[in-house]
């Protein structure tokens, strides 16, 4: 059975609740804190996952757990499609986001709402593509949040999600979790102010099935074509899936 982390652990609420609220806490801080904990590679690693979807050209696109919708924009300037939606449960990052929309001037284009991950309001095959970025590891219930992804996904349509995962080389994988559990924490503390967040991150992503657990658990829900593309010696990586026509 898969081990639930949450953020708050002193907390009753679910984890659906607690993430909204962590990330309701560190949203002013939360666009600089990626750059500054990844060293500004998460912006590479949106690129390369966002490629994957160029021969598709999709026109309408859904990105799931937008936060302050990073990977919408980098969608939208690499694909140019008609629209993009995205959806996250905190509006904290949601204001964040909406703001970063209106100063680009892409409101028209890039639309952002409140939204359940895992019980999306839309329409079975609406979208010709859906994107994630850092955002599944949340999920209270992973099943039920790819399942509702393949249900508003069009036939022949694409998933690609982008999620920490974990280094598979022992010497490389010794000194990323010091980092992790000994450095990313302290730092994620004094500039979010938020104790629990970036505790629960190392741990969330500990907890987390990756490379072909994950492909088998997309499988499951009837994504087809699938496959892995492990990033930055396996830090993050890259997960594809396809909905037959």
């Amino acid at each position: 059975m898969r081990t639930t982390v949450v953020p708050y652990k002193d907390l009753e609420a679910g984890k659906k609740e607690q993430v909204a609220t962590m990330f309701n806490n560190i949203s002013p801080s939360y666009d600089l804190l990626n750059r500054v904990l990844s060293g500004g590679i998460d912006i590479l690693w949106r690129k390369k996952a966002v490629s994957y979807l160029a021969a598709d050209q999709p026109k309408l696109l859904l990105d799931i757990a937008t936060g302050t919708g990073d990977f919408a924009l980098e969608a939208y300037h690499a694909l140019h499609p008609d629209k993009i939606i995205g959806v996250d449960i905190s509006e904290g990052m949601l204001k964040f986001g909406k703001e970063k929309m209106q100063q680009l001037g892409l409101t028209d284009k890039i639309e952002l709402q409140v939204g359940d991950s895992e019980k999306l309001n839309f329409p079975d095959e609406t979208f010709d593509a859906v994107i994630v970025s850092f955002g599944v590891r949340n999920f209270e219930n992973l099943e039920r949040g790819l399942s509702d992804m393949f249900r508003v996904l069009k036939k022949g349509g694409k998933v690609v999600i982008l999620e920490f995962s974990q280094p598979e080389n022992k010497a490389f994988a010794t000194i990323y979790n010091f980092y992790s559990k000994s450095i990313l924490p302290h730092i994620g503390k004094l500039i979010s102010k938020d104790d629990a967040a970036y505790t629960y991150l190392p741990e969330s992503v500990k907890a987390f099935p990756y490379g072909k657990e994950f492909l088998h658990i997309l499988e499951q829900v009837g994504f087809t074509q699938t496959q892995c593309v492990p990033l930055t010696f396996g830090i993050s990586s890259i997960y594809v899936g396809k909905k037959s026509l």
